[in-house]
């Protein structure tokens, strides 16, 4: 730079020029370093920043392309996923497509068959409870037919007409095997001896003509009056009835005369505890049908015997252990044995005697 020329004039002044101009050389100094710095560090700058450019467009790039990359597999994954879930979907439904109709026309055929066979059963009870009303609507009936009867009668006619079946035998309204009538008879050997008594033989000059004592088979018929009775001693003793045919045994019937009309007064003569007992067989078989107890206030009394299960009896035997009370005799005025020639179709339940 070109030196100022200073004058003598201007010495006084120096320094202060001299600290103006520094301070206006310093600026531009300052300032013409900083262009040369920028100039200089420019060209650096560019190349750095087109690097770092590229480097982050690749990287972004790279990220992209992983990205995209993850994306397509989990989208793979998935789409296996769902495929094979739609292939277990569609093996399922083939197999109930397979399996159900044959089970469907099983449950249709239960569903089917099983109320057919419910109305079935329904229809035979309705059948049958039908027949039972009908046969009970019979019975009724008949009772109310009685009814009326009974109500159209008087006492009298009622007490005579219940004389007249007692008199006839027809009060039990059974069949009789045991009547003599009909080809019953009493087995003599299985039989207790009769009871002989003086006032029942006939003498003339101490000679015994005949003798009055009925013989056991007075029991077989249907005469029940005073004396008309077979009697045996003591109060044991034994009767065994060959009956008309081989029956099935079902009740047998004993009949005493009333203490009414009774020449003593009394029934001690009456068997009280006797037992039942069915013979068949050649040698005889004695099968027990029951043991019982006779209540002289009831003259008729029918008793039901244990012949379960049924069989066919050609004999019966009245085994007697007892009486009411005479210790010289006793006395059978009437047995009738009951029963069917068929099987019958209801058995009796009740061992107890029936009492009329």
């Amino acid at each position: 730079m070109p030196r100022s020329s200073r004058s003598p004039e201007d010495s006084c002044d120096q320094p202060e020029n001299v600290a103006h101009v520094s301070r206006e050389v310093r600026p531009r100094r300052i300032i013409q370093r900083g262009r040369n710095i920028c100039r200089m560090t420019e060209a650096p700058l560019s190349n750095a920043t087109w690097i770092t450019c590229l480097a982050c467009f690749l990287r972004t790039r790279a990220h992209r392309v992983l990205f995209n990359t993850c994306r397509y597999k989990l989208f793979i994954h998935k789409l296996i996923e769902k495929a094979g879930v739609l292939i277990l979907c569609a093996f399922g439904f083939w197999m109930f497509s397979v399996h159900l109709p044959s089970k469907m026309d099983i449950w249709q055929e239960d569903s089917i068959d099983s109320p057919l066979q419910s109305l079935r059963m329904y229809q035979e009870k309705v059948r049958h409870h039908t027949g039972e009303i009908q046969d009970l609507r019979g019975h009724l009936n008949q009772l109310i037919a009685k009814l009326q009867e009974m109500e159209a009668m008087s006492d009298e006619q009622k007490m005579t007409q219940k004389i007249i079946k007692m008199i006839q035998g027809d009060y039990i309204e059974k069949p009789d095997f045991a009547l003599k009538s009909i080809g019953a008879s009493i087995d003599f050997e299985q039989t207790s001896a009769t009871y002989n008594h003086d006032k029942a033989c006939s003498y003339w000059n101490w000679i015994r003509l005949w003798n009055y004592a009925q013989p056991p088979d007075v029991i077989l018929e249907p005469n029940v009056t005073p004396g008309n009775c077979w009697a045996f001693s003591g109060d044991r003793g034994q009767v065994t009835i060959r009956l008309a045919q081989k029956v099935y045994l079902s009740n047998l019937t004993l009949q005493h005369i009333p203490k009414t009309i009774s020449l003593s007064g009394s029934l001690d003569t009456a068997p009280k505890d006797f037992v039942i007992y069915g013979v068949e067989g050649s040698p005889k078989e004695e099968v027990f049908l029951g043991a019982f107890q006779f209540q002289p206030e009831n003259i008729i009394q029918t008793f039901q015997l244990q012949n379960q299960p049924p069989r066919t009896f050609g004999a019966v035997k009245v085994k007697i252990s007892s009486n009411w009370g005479n210790p010289r005799f006793t006395c059978l005025y009437r047995v009738r044995v009951h029963g069917s020639v068929t099987l019958p179709r209801e058995q009796p339940n009740s061992p107890h005697p029936k009492r009329d």
